[in-house]
């Protein structure tokens, strides 16, 4: 039974149990949390989330999704460019910690925020801060643990509830919960995934905070990796590599940052692919295209062949790789770069 059905018929916030719960976040993953709070009937004195940023083809600043929420719900909102008192933004420090201190809440919970938490905060609610971590700790630590999953071919991922401590997600953990990598998952598809699977735990966390009988376990010091930070130049495709290995890449980046290509003068990005059914030819080249038409453009690699089946072209709309074909012949025996344009 989900923490949602374990409260209905419950007043409206008796599954609080008067825990004030600050939330610190950006994307949709934490909005998604900051809601499920807001749901379960819990008292948010203050919302923290990045500045504003530009975003879309006019460029014009964009607020974030836990910002449009948090207004939605006229919640108390800090913007603050960093938090180190010592640091490049000293005096959005100060402010932040001035309203932390007159929100005064029980516990701070932080969901891909983006600005690493000095020790002040991490000392400032009495039942320390709460992390929503989308791996199953240790294993990926850090900035991009969805897309290197994926990447990396795991079976399983899942979402962590830490307490945070200082080191790089390095806490004690509360309560894990796994979910399988399905072949066909993205980015986008596992992240929506796992961000209701962490809203329904932190639920649970809060519940045994509550309740007293919360106690996290320390990581193991087995089983430790790292998921870096995504570099745009990953996003090239290199077709010395396995087609496993790429296709694989295609799926961890979208929709961001996505994964590039150029055949002749024209980059195209990749939206969708698969793997080939046969064995590279003995004479055929990395980036050499085996075959083109409606089922797909099927390129040489390294070891297999890749089919693109979704492609987008500078300036327009994803398509499938016969609306591209009508625009853009592409014929068997022509070479996509194994490296992007201004390396190649």
């Amino acid at each position: 039974m989900s923490v949602a059905e374990s409260v209905a018929g419950e007043p409206r916030g008796a599954a609080s149990g008067g825990l004030r719960v600050a939330c610190a976040g950006t994307p949709e993953f934490a909005a998604q949390a900051l809601r499920a709070l807001l749901r379960a009937g819990y008292e948010v004195p203050l919302v923290l989330t990045q500045p504003d940023r530009p975003a879309g083809r006019g460029m014009r600043p964009q607020p974030s999704a836990v910002k449009r929420l948090a207004l939605e719900h006229a919640l108390p909102l800090e913007q603050p460019r960093g938090l180190r008192l010592d640091g490049r933004y000293p005096e959005d420090a100060k402010q932040a910690r001035e309203a932390l201190r007159r929100a005064a809440p029980d516990v701070l919970v932080v969901v891909a925020y983006g600005l690493l938490l000095p020790q002040w905060v991490l000392d400032l609610p009495p039942l320390g801060c709460l992390n929503i971590h989308a791996s199953l700790l240790p294993r990926w630590r850090g900035a991009a643990p969805i897309q290197r999953a994926i990447e990396a071919g795991d079976a399983l991922s899942g979402v962590s509830i830490m307490h945070m401590d200082a080191g790089l997600d390095t806490g004690p953990v509360y309560r894990m919960e796994e979910t399988p990598i399905l072949p066909g998952d993205t980015a986008a598809t596992l992240h929506d995934r796992l961000a209701g699977l962490g809203s329904g735990l932190l639920l649970q966390v809060l519940s045994d905070l509550r309740q007293g009988v919360a106690e996290p376990t320390a990581q193991p010091n087995d089983g430790v990796s790292y998921a870096a930070k995504i570099d745009k130049a990953e996003s090239w495709l290199d077709y010395r590599r396995p087609a496993a290995e790429l296709e694989r890449r295609i799926r961890a980046f979208e929709p961001h940052p996505g994964t590039r290509t150029c055949v002749g003068d024209t980059q195209l990005k990749v939206h969708g692919a698969r793997l080939g059914t046969g064995a590279t030819a003995a004479d055929a080249a990395p980036g050499q295209v085996l075959r083109a038409d409606v089922a797909g453009i099927e390129i040489a690699c390294g070891e297999g062949t890749l089919v693109l089946t979704r492609l987008q072209r500078a300036g327009g709309n994803a398509v499938d790789a016969a609306a591209l074909l009508r625009g853009l012949p592409i014929r068997a025996g022509e070479r996509f770069a194994c490296e992007s344009p201004g390396t190649a």
